[in-house]
């Protein structure tokens, strides 16, 4: 069966072309966030890599013997 064809008006056409304007807007708005967000996952992950560099560097300056700490007398 066919459906009878409905006629859309110069202004709905309007309507619902601004609509889809504003929802492409957002998607793109999303999309710019995500990247931010990708991009910040990676930060974090170079981050996390550099802390473990610098906490092996550090270890291994100090040799087979732990750190020196000297405490405070207190009184």
């Amino acid at each position: 069966m066919e459906r009878p064809r409905q006629d859309v008006s110069d202004r709905q056409l309007e309507a619902v072309l601004q609509r889809l304007d504003r929802l492409c807007d957002e998607v793109h708005s999303l999309n710019r966030r995500l990247d931010r967000s990708d991009d910040l996952q990676r930060i974090t992950r170079e981050l996390s890599s550099l802390n473990e560099s610098l906490q092996a560097l550090a270890y291994a300056a100090l040799g087979h013997r732990g750190p020196d700490v000297r405490r405070r007398r207190t009184g």
